[in-house]
Parts: C-alpha cells; sequence; structure tokens
C-alpha cells in the first residue's frame, strides 16, 4: 500500500500532515515516542527577557521547532510523542523557578491543546525541591492534563531512592504515577579526556539511580510507581548478574533472589541508540513488554532518527512482528492509557 493510501480521509485539524493509519498492524505507523525533549520557544523568550539565559549560548538541541518536531514525526510514523518539558539556567530564588515552570507547563498545555492526539507531556519533579515538585504535579497533572512525571536521575548527587525524597515519592504514589528519569549534570566516570558525557556518564547515571531505587527499598515501599529508564535502562540490563552474585555486598543488601523482578519493575525505552547486539541482554532482562520506543530527538538530530534509529529498530533481527507492537505503541498505551483517547 502507498503512503498516500494509508493516509486517512478524516484527519483531526491538528493531525494535518499525518500519514499514519489507525490500526495498522505492525504499529511502525502508529509509534508512541516516550522520549522527546521539549524547551519551549515561549520559555526560551521568557528566559531571554529576564536575563536567565542567552538564547544564542542555549544548545542546539534547545532550539524545539513544532514544524520540524511534527515532520520528524510523519517521517519516523510517530503517531504521539510525549514531552519531556526542558528548562535550563541558573535560579536565584524560588519565585523565578517557579514562574520558570509556570511559563514551561503552559507551552507544553497550549502545544497539546493544539495538536490533540500528537502530543503529550511529563510534568516535572524536582530532587532538591519538595515544595516546588508539589506545585508542579499538581498544576501540570491535574489542570494541564500530563500523563505523567519527568525527574532527573540525580541531582547534587542525590539519587532517585535517596530516602529524603519519600515525602514526594508517596505522593506520586497516590497518584500511581508513571516517573520519566533522564540524567543531565553528571558526576564524570573517570573516562578519558574528550569523551562526552553523554557517552557513557549518563548510562552511568541512569545505572547508579536504578540501583538506588532497588538498594533503598523505594521499589517496595511504592509500589504503585513506574520509573522509565532512558537509554536502555543504561548499564542495568548488563550487570544483572554481577547484581544478582554481589547483591548481599551491597549497602544497603539486596536479596540476589529478587533482583530479576526488580528489573521487571522498570520500562526502559529504545534511546541510546540501540545497537541489535544489545537486544537480546535486555529482552532477557525486562522482555519486550517493558520496552518503549524512544527517539531522544532533538539532541538526537533528525537524521540519525529517521534514517539510523529507527530503522535500526525495524529491522532489529532480536525482534518479531509482535514484540515491535509492543515496542512501538502497545506497551505505552498500557503503561499511559489515557493516550489512547487523544
Amino acid at each position: 500500500m502507498s503512503q498516500a493510501a494509508e493516509t486517512t480521509a478524516t484527519q483531526a485539524p491538528g493531525d494535518i500532515g499525518l500519514r499514519t493509519a489507525p490500526g495498522d498492524d505492525d504499529a511502525r505507523h502508529e509509534r508512541i515516542d516516550v522520549h522527546h525533549h521539549y524547551t519551549a520557544p515561549e520559555w526560551v523568550s521568557w528566559a531571554q527577557q529576564n536575563g536567565i539565559a542567552d538564547r544564542d549560548n542555549l544548545p542546539p538541541w534547545t532550539r524545539w521547532d513544532e514544524s520540524a518536531a511534527l515532520d520528524l514525526m510523519d517521517r519516523t510514523g510517530t503517531r504521539t510523542s510525549v514531552l519531556t518539558v526542558a528548562m535550563l539556567g541558573r535560579f536565584q530564588d524560588a519565585a523565578t523557578r517557579k514562574e520558570s515552570t509556570r511559563v514551561a507547563l503552559e507551552a507544553a498545555g497550549d502545544l497539546t491543546a493544539r495538536h490533540a492526539g500528537r502530543f503529550a507531556f511529563f510534568t516535572p519533579v524536582f530532587l532538591d525541591d519538595a515544595e516546588l515538585s508539589r506545585w508542579s504535579v499538581a498544576h501540570g497533572m491535574d489542570r494541564l492534563g500530563a500523563v505523567g512525571v519527568s525527574a532527573r536521575t540525580s541531582t547534587g548527587g542525590t539519587f532517585l531512592g535517596d530516602p529524603k525524597l519519600d515525602p514526594i515519592m508517596a505522593e506520586l504514589d497516590e497518584r500511581s504515577a508513571v516517573i520519566s528519569t533522564h540524567p543531565m549534570q553528571v558526576n564524570s566516570c573517570g573516562g578519558p579526556e574528550g569523551v562526552p558525557p553523554f557517552v557513557c556518564d549518563f548510562l552511568m547515571d541512569t545505572t547508579a539511580a536504578a540501583l538506588s531505587l532497588i538498594m533503598n527499598g523505594t521499589l517496595d515501599r511504592f509500589p504503585r510507581l513506574t520509573f522509565v529508564l532512558p537509554h536502555g535502562g543504561g548499564y542495568l540490563p548488563y550487570i544483572a548478574g554481577r547484581i544478582e552474585v554481589f547483591g548481599r555486598q551491597l549497602v544497603p543488601a539486596v536479596d540476589p533472589g529478587r533482583v530479576a523482578d526488580y528489573l521487571h519493575r522498570f520500562y526502559y525505552d529504545t534511546a541510546a541508540p540501540m545497537s541489535p547486539s544489545a537486544t537480546p541482554t535486555l529482552l532477557a532482562a525486562a522482555g519486550s513488554s517493558r520496552i518503549l520506543y524512544g527517539s531522544d530527538w532533538p539532541p538526537t538530530p533528525t537524521r540519525v532518527v529517521t534514517d539510523v534509529t529507527t530503522p535500526a529498530l525495524d529491522e532489529d533481527p532480536a525482534l518479531g512482528e509482535r514484540e515491535r507492537r509492543h515496542i512501538n505503541r502497545g506497551n505505552a498505551l498500557r503503561l499511559l492509557p489515557a493516550l489512547a483517547h487523544a
């Protein structure tokens, strides 16, 4: 069937340009992308006006563009992108930080309203600011319709599983929240000079955050929380055997017999890019029902997403069509059922 024939004749106004057909069995034309970085142009303008950030000196990936995003989604057969709301800059006071969050969230809410079904978003929580986190969760989820929350894997040496974060985790547990995680400003793993942090440090930080959630009992105390680990879970799937062998030597100790259960408490996205040689390990650790499609756009450039990472998933020899349907769409709908009604 030609691409034109696949296009539905009854697109909603927000779906102009969509080249997908609902119900396509292989889901490669109905993907849900759970790893899409969103720096709102409205936030960039606000930050520039308030002397918080210099537009010209911001990283290239902060130049998010609505038309470019929709074009990428159409080219990769992505029905819905779930946005992680990004904000950069140093804040001198709590009021300014709250206003920064409000501006970014309002922009995300407006975008999802303009393009119903194409975009959804996570509202941020802050590991170093419980009060702002509570406000962001209430404003983002209750007023603007966020489908979950996002959090850094660590901030200033505090990892997600730190017991001092229990109050906010308890509130999120009451909501049965989905928590999308991502490393940002991380300590170097001690590698050679010239290795950017996203090559290995990000993966180590994600792994350490997952271990902190396991070791400190966060997953046990808050059983209704669901954490999404980026970049295939960092190194976690590949060191599962080491955790089982040495679990009793960790502090706090981990019961080796529970490691497999803990690994199945997480979801893992495909943003890495993932190598076909790594897929069997992730499948063995998590199963295809816990893997989600992630583009990592725009930090991962458009050309790489359209020509390298997405085709690699579609052609991965370790995956059958059933597994691909789970990864491209089915798992995300089970995890975030609100997307089915968007």
